[in-house]
C-alpha cells in the first residue's frame, strides 16, 4: 500500500515538473501575503504606507520547489499511511478479542463433543474385538470338535480293523491246525488241492491288504497326536503368554514369593518356540552387576542352563524342536556346583562345579522371554536375546527338585498341578510389557 501511495505522489510531481519545463515559466512564490495583511479597505483616506518584510526571502529554483513539493507528498502519504495503519490495527485487535470470546465461549462445548466421539470410538473397538475374541474361540471349539471326532473315528476303525485281523489271523491258525493232520487225511483230488491253495493265497492278499490299511491308520494316528499337542497348551496350565514378536519392549517380569537369596535352585516350564537364534533367553534372573546371574536359555535346538554367568554352564545339543511344546527344567546346588538340564522329563546334561559355593543375590529381577539390561530394566537390552512364542508353567522351587517330580512335571496331562514356593504359575504375580498377552 505504502508503495502504491509513493507511485502516485512521484508520479504526480513529474507532470507539474514537465509543464513547467515545456513552457519554460518560472515560477514566483510570493510569501509576503502570509505576513501582512492589506488594511485599505476599512479606512480608503489613509495612506497605504508598505511595510518593509524583516527578512528578505531568497528566490528559490525550480528544482528547490520541486524538491518542496516532493517532501510535501511524502510528508501526506505518511499522514495517509498512519492512518491507514491505526484503523488495521484496530479492527485486528477488535477480530482477535472477538475471537477470544468465542472460544472461549465454544471451549466446553468442543470439549465436550470430542469426549463423546472418542467414548464412541472406545465403545466401537471394545465392541469390535470382543465380537473377534467371540469368533476365534468359535472356530477353535469347531476345530476342537473336529478333531475329536476325527480322532474316535480312526480309533474305531483302528479296533474294528484289529478285530477283523485276530478274526483271520485265529481262522488262518485253525487252517494251519487242520494242515497238521497226517496225510492221508487230506484231500488228494487236484481239484481240491488247487481250491485249497487259492484260498490260501486269497487270504494272504486279504491279510496283507489289512496290514497296510493299519499301517496307514497308525500314521495318520501319529500325525494327528503330533498336530494335537503342537496345538494345545498343556493340561493343568489354562493360559499361556505369547510373546508374538521380537521387541526391546516384549518381556513379562516376575515377582517371586520369597527372596532370591539361594544356595540351590529348581526352575522348570513349558516353551513352544516359533524361532530360535544364537541365543534366545526363556528365563532369567539378574543384577545391575551382573544381569545373566541365572539363565535359560535357547541357541538353536540347543538348551542352555547358566549359574553366577556364561562361562558356568551346562547345556545339550539338539533337544528343542521348534513348534512344538516341550518341558525344561534347570537344576543347581552350590555345595558341589551341581547343575543338571532336563529335557521332558529326561535329564540330558550333568556337571560339576557349575558356581560351587556361590549364593544368589536377593536385589535381582526374574524376567521372562528377555535378560536384564544394566541399570534399569529397559536399558541396553537387545532385542535379537527376545523369545517368540509361547511359554506356560513356569515354576521355581529352592531346592533341587527330585527325578520322579520333574518327570512327573513333564507328562502333558496334568504337568501344571504342582507350583513352586518360589515362583508360581498362577500364583506368582507377573507383569506383562509390550506385545506380551495371556492366551487360552
Amino acid at each position: 500500500m505504502r508503495l502504491s501511495w509513493g507511485l502516485v505522489a512521484v508520479c504526480i510531481s513529474c507532470m507539474l515538473c514537465g509543464v513547467e519545463l515545456r513552457n519554460g515559466e518560472d515560477i514566483d512564490v510570493s510569501y509576503a501575503d502570509s505576513y501582512y495583511n492589506d488594511i485599505s479597505e476599512d479606512d480608503p483616506s489613509e495612506a497605504v504606507t508598505p511595510t518593509a518584510a524583516p527578512c528578505a526571502t531568497p528566490d528559490l529554483s525550480r528544482w528547490d520547489k520541486l524538491f518542496i513539493m516532493l517532501e510535501d507528498s511524502h510528508m501526506r502519504q505518511n499522514m495517509l499511511l498512519q492512518h491507514v495503519d491505526d484503523m488495521v490495527r484496530v479492527k485486528l485487535r477488535s477480530l482477535r478479542d472477538e475471537m477470544r470470546r468465542l472460544s472461549a465461549d465454544n471451549s466446553g462445548a468442543c470439549a465436550n463433543a470430542l469426549e463423546g466421539t472418542c467414548a464412541g470410538l472406545g465403545e466401537q473397538v471394545s465392541r469390535g474385538f470382543e465380537r473377534s475374541q467371540r469368533q476365534l474361540r468359535e472356530v477353535e471349539e469347531k476345530c476342537q470338535t473336529q478333531h475329536n471326532a476325527t480322532r474316535h473315528l480312526l480309533q474305531d476303525v483302528q479296533r474294528a480293523q484289529a478285530t477283523c485281523l485276530a478274526k483271520l489271523e485265529s481262522r488262518h491258525g485253525h487252517r494251519g491246525t487242520l494242515g497238521q493232520v497226517p496225510m492221508k487225511t487230506l484231500p488228494t483230488h487236484p481239484k481240491e488241492q488247487d481250491a485249497t491253495s487259492a484260498d490260501g493265497t486269497k487270504m494272504e492278499r486279504t491279510l496283507l491288504a489289512i496290514a497296510s490299511d493299519l499301517q496307514r491308520v497308525q500314521a495318520q494316528l501319529v500325525v494327528f497326536q503330533r498336530s494335537f499337542a503342537s496345538r494345545y497348551i498343556p493340561s493343568g496350565c489354562e493360559m499361556a503368554m505369547f510373546f508374538p514378536m521380537r521387541s526391546q519392549q516384549a518381556f513379562a517380569t516376575v515377582r517371586p514369593n520369597t527372596p532370591m537369596s539361594l544356595r540351590s535352585f529348581t526352575v522348570c516350564l513349558w516353551a513352544k518356540a516359533t524361532e530360535s537364534l544364537n541365543k534366545t533367553v526363556l528365563f532369567s534372573y539378574g543384577t545391575r552387576q551382573n544381569p545373566q546371574e541365572l539363565q535359560l536359555f535357547l541357541s538353536g535346538r540347543s538348551v542352555h542352563f547358566t549359574v553366577g554367568g556364561e562361562s558356568q554352564l551346562v547345556g545339550a545339543q539338539s533337544e528343542a524342536d521348534s513348534g512344538q511344546w516341550w518341558h525344561c527344567c534347570g537344576v543347581w546346588s552350590s555345595s558341589q556346583g551341581l547343575a543338571s538340564l532336563w529335557v521332558n522329563g529326561q535329564q540330558v546334561a550333568r556337571s560339576s562345579g557349575v558356581a560351587e559355593e556361590h549364593v544368589l543375590p536377593g536385589d535381582g529381577t526374574v524376567v521372562l522371554g528377555q535378560e536384564r539390561g544394566g541399570p534399569g530394566l529397559e536399558r541396553e537390552i537387545d532385542p535379537m536375546l527376545a523369545f517368540t512364542g509361547k511359554m506356560t508353567g513356569v515354576n521355581a522351587w529352592d531346592r533341587v527338585l527330585p527325578a520322579e517330580r520333574i518327570s512327573q512335571g513333564a507328562r502333558p496331562d496334568g504337568s501344571c498341578d504342582a507350583r513352586g514356593n518360589v515362583i508360581g504359575w498362577g500364583v506368582s504375580e507377573m507383569t506383562l510389557h509390550g506385545s506380551v498377552q495371556y492366551i487360552n
